[in-house]
């Protein structure tokens, strides 16, 4: 997928010498240009390139100053990384700028990419890296008041690195002051000419925004005429986090970014390690991750699908979708042993195979929940409430998702066909016969629609997994899965040392960069691992699908209700932990 190589178009437009491509382990195109040209590269990577590669997935920086000295590697300092994308080609692109200095600046691509605007607030925010031509600089994190940019080396990683947290008066007013929204440092008008406009906070504690957040309303009337989401609350520093773990024991902070997600986290993460490690898994591991992962859609559904009725005036949906996703967590606790967050897949394996019984339990679901889906249908979609407050409400097209970085069923609902198991598959997922959903108007009920048709199409799968699960074993035959088999470490010395090893300091994975992208439950689910040859990840970006469209909701609420904005957030199906990180 990735042996599409525009490096000659490139080079003939913008010269010979301008590029310096950089082999990784992802064979993912790598491109180092001058920072005076990224702008322009940009531009025409988006447009006018040959096919074009009109998605922004990523846009993140690299701290360089710590990391083991490659004299063949430009950068020494920090780097800017961009990922773009290119549906046509299916192939993605990898540019890196390298910067200097203490304090660099970069001009900004919010002009060129609507979804920029996050990714650079949130580099700066975590670097202190500005960006020239930025419409709102500012922290998006972090609270306004926060010293230091966390994902520098030099910024603690743990608080007894930190002197005792104090909260004097003077502090806690000037907190308070920086909660307080300033409409005239958001450009935004205090009255129109024929009325004043009311300012409106949303949250953070609100029945409608599903956990801590904030959205600021610029009213007029109950029209919105402007929204400003203030994120962060959720924000634990698990990009942080990944760099004083090894890379086993960071697994279980991976469940919690999609809280709702589970083991779908733990296989985006590993997909990368294992890349960056040269891990095959044997088919039996793929087929029973695929089966938990697709267990794992079906039971975030079920709490967006209960949810999004409660948001919109139903009560009794949420109720039954929960019990039902206790069935599946039934099913997940058998056996993973855990239930919301497992933590159960490991580097080249599962943490234990399959127990007995399992396809009794798998089969009695897929008896049972076709019907109660057919029930839900009669409840909630064809529910007349449920049509008037979703059908024409929070349209948007497939050019202005992608343009805004939308991916899984909210992209899917306007139409465009495109899912990552289908497109660029994963764990075997080629290997499996079902259906991508797809709706035509790209509103808050088609994204319900698409999102209701995945649960079945995951029953299409899991069955598939119970009809023909492979023979074998459940971890890859390497060194670097970690642990060996515990009885083998009474046998001989060297399997106790690599035991001990393992799981004391974890397995020291060969250095590289590694993007994987999995089609999570709440769409483009993507970690870029980066190793410089150490028993813990030098960098580990988590590119997350909700982070991209609560930044979209400003755009598609203009001139709706603040009724609608309910319809409208509960459509979008995020968690705040899967934004905020």
């Amino acid at each position: 997928m990735e042996n599409f190589d525009p490096t000659e178009p490139l080079k003939l437009k913008f010269g010979e010498n301008t590029f310096i491509k950089q082999a990784t382990k992802d064979d993912i195109l790598t491109l180092w240009l001058p920072l005076e040209r990224v702008v322009e590269v940009l531009k025409y990577l988006k447009t006018d390139h040959t096919p074009p590669f009109p998605f922004l997935f990523d846009l993140t920086a690299i701290d360089e100053r710590s990391r083991k000295r490659d004299l063949e590697y430009p950068s020494t300092h920090f780097t800017l990384v961009y990922h773009l994308f290119s549906f046509r080609s299916n192939a993605f692109i990898r540019l890196k700028v390298a910067l200097t200095g203490d304090f660099p600046t970069a001009p900004s691509a919010t002009g060129i990419w609507e979804n920029a605007n996050w990714y650079e607030r949130e580099v700066y925010d975590m670097f202190g890296i500005r960006f020239t031509g930025h419409p709102h600089l500012t922290r998006i994190l972090m609270p306004q008041t926060w010293e230091g940019h966390p994902l520098r080396k030099e910024h603690p990683a743990r608080a007894t690195e930190m002197g005792p947290f104090r909260l004097w008066d003077e502090k806690q007013d000037r907190e308070q002051s920086a909660l307080q929204f300033r409409p005239e440092e958001w450009g935004m008008e205090l009255q129109s000419e024929d009325s004043d406009f009311m300012f409106l906070n949303i949250g953070p504690q609100h029945p409608g925004t599903h956990g801590v957040l904030r959205i600021i309303l610029q009213l007029d009337g109950e029209d919105i005429v402007q929204a400003v989401p203030d994120i962060g609350f959720h924000h634990r520093g698990a990009e942080k986090m990944a760099e004083r773990q090894s890379w086993h024991t960071y697994i279980p902070y991976t469940d919690r970014i999609d809280y709702l997600g589970g083991v779908n986290n733990n296989l985006a993460y590993l997909l990368s390690v294992e890349n960056l490690a040269g891990i095959t898994v044997p088919d039996r591991v793929k087929v029973i991750r695929v089966m938990m992962c697709e267990f794992f859609r079906i039971a975030s559904h079920l709490v967006w699908y209960g949810t999004f009725a409660q948001d919109i005036g139903q009560l009794s949906p949420v109720f039954y979708m929960f019990t039902d996703r206790e069935r599946v967590f039934d099913i997940v606790e058998a056996v993973c042993g855990g239930r919301m967050h497992p933590n159960w897949f490991r580097i080249g394996g599962v943490a234990q195979d399959l127990p007995k019984g399992w396809d009794v339990l798998v089969k009695k679901f897929l008896d049972y929940f076709p019907a109660r889906l057919r029930e839900y249908d009669n409840l909630v979609l064809k529910n007349s409430l449920f049509k008037a407050r979703t059908e024409g409400i929070g349209i948007f097209t497939a050019d202005e998702a992608i343009e805004w970085g939308a991916t899984g069923a909210n992209l899917r609902a306007c139409g465009f066909d495109w899912d990552f198991r289908k497109k660029r598959p994963y764990s075997g997922y080629d290997k499996f016969d079902f259906d991508i959903p797809l709706g035509n108007n790209g509103d808050c009920f088609d994204r319900a629609v698409v999102r209701v048709e995945e649960m079945r199409q995951s029953l299409r799968i899991i069955e598939q997994c119970w009809k023909n699960m492979p023979e074998g074993p459940y971890k890859a035959d390497h060194p670097l899965t970690t642990p060996p088999i515990k009885k083998n470490t009474m046998q001989d010395i060297e399997t106790l040392i690599t035991h001990f090893l393992g799981v004391s300091w974890g397995p020291v994975i060969p250095a590289g960069e590694s993007l994987s992208c999995i089609e999570a439950p709440k769409g483009a689910n993507g970690y870029f691992s980066i190793s410089d040859g150490n028993t813990s990840p030098y960098r580990v970006r988590i590119r997350t699908p909700s982070f991209a469209h609560m930044q979209m909701v400003p755009y598609i609420s203009r001139g709706y209700t603040v009724a609608d904005l309910l319809s409208i957030l509960g459509a979008m199906d995020y968690v705040l932990a899967d934004i905020d990180r």
